[in-house]
């Protein structure tokens, strides 16, 4: 599946956008997952939101880029990583880590990066060049391992 992305600062989204962020956010994290949790952190106004669209236009993939000092003091962050349902298996979560990593570079710079991901995707992401630090810990009833770009 081929995707267009954009990445937008907060304020630059539409509404209909944020509308389809918050949507396909909510369907994955707290339906799908069943995982009662405050997505809505105040973290989105600071950050900048990589979407992955379809040639429709629909929202296949999202992330959201923090920049350093906002989720790690000593770290810039890619959070919120999903891949809606009817996407998945297409082939689009490598594309869209590595856009996501040049996004954050062209903005702030090459820079270490660090994630809190879900342990049973650690494969995946060291695929894409991260690599795991610490323990695997509990986050929201999910267990989650640290993981940093450098």
């Amino acid at each position: 599946m081929q995707l267009h992305y954009q990445t937008l600062a907060y304020d630059a989204l539409s509404r209909d956008q944020l509308y389809a962020i918050l949507r396909l956010r909510a369907a994955v994290f707290v339906v799908e997952q069943n995982c009662p949790y405050q997505d809505l952190d105040d973290k989105d106004q600071a950050s900048h939101h990589v979407l992955g669209l379809t040639e429709e236009g629909r929202l296949a993939a999202y992330t959201r880029l923090v920049p350093k000092g906002v989720s790690y003091p000593e770290y810039a962050s890619i959070g919120r990583v999903i891949t809606a349902p009817f996407a998945r298996g297409k082939g689009v979560g490598r594309p869209l880590m590595t856009t996501s990593i040049a996004a954050l570079f062209d903005l702030w710079g090459k820079q270490a990066i660090k994630i809190s991901a879900q342990a049973h995707l650690q494969d995946f992401y060291g695929s894409v060049g991260f690599e795991g630090v610490g323990d695997i810990y509990d986050e929201d009833g999910i267990p989650h391992r640290a993981m940093v770009f450098y």
